[in-house]
């Protein structure tokens, strides 16, 4: 499986070194879409949402992304499991477009945060 990320954002980057040290079977190519890589979109679409795809599969985007890639961790596989069920996944995608109206300004914060440290 493949998981596209924005290397840039420092949650992201948060969140995918978590996965990285989860997937202890090398199971996920974390690939940075703010480098030099080639992506499946136009590269501001890829950095607007997450995405991810399953081998020969679909490109997946949002929380049905985030689902397939906690399927792919055994530790977080029920959790993917559950999120197969259309109304989870339809709730999961709600909270994640939340997350992403919000996002800026918790970047903006952990970046000032980080700055003052």
């Amino acid at each position: 499986m493949t998981v596209w990320h924005d290397g840039n954002c420092p949650l992201c980057r948060r969140e995918i070194a978590l996965m990285r040290r989860l997937d202890r079977r090398g199971a996920i190519a974390f690939v940075d879409a703010t480098g030099p890589v080639d992506c499946p979109l136009d590269r501001a679409d890829m950095l607007a949402r997450f995405h991810a795809q399953e081998d020969g599969g679909p490109l997946l985007s949002g929380a049905a992304a985030f689902a397939a890639m906690w399927r792919a961790i055994p530790l977080l596989r029920p959790l993917g499991e559950v999120a197969r069920n259309r109304l989870v996944l339809a709730g999961l995608e709600r909270v994640y477009r939340s997350f992403l109206r919000v996002r800026p300004r918790l970047k903006r914060r952990f970046l000032r945060r980080k700055a003052r440290a």
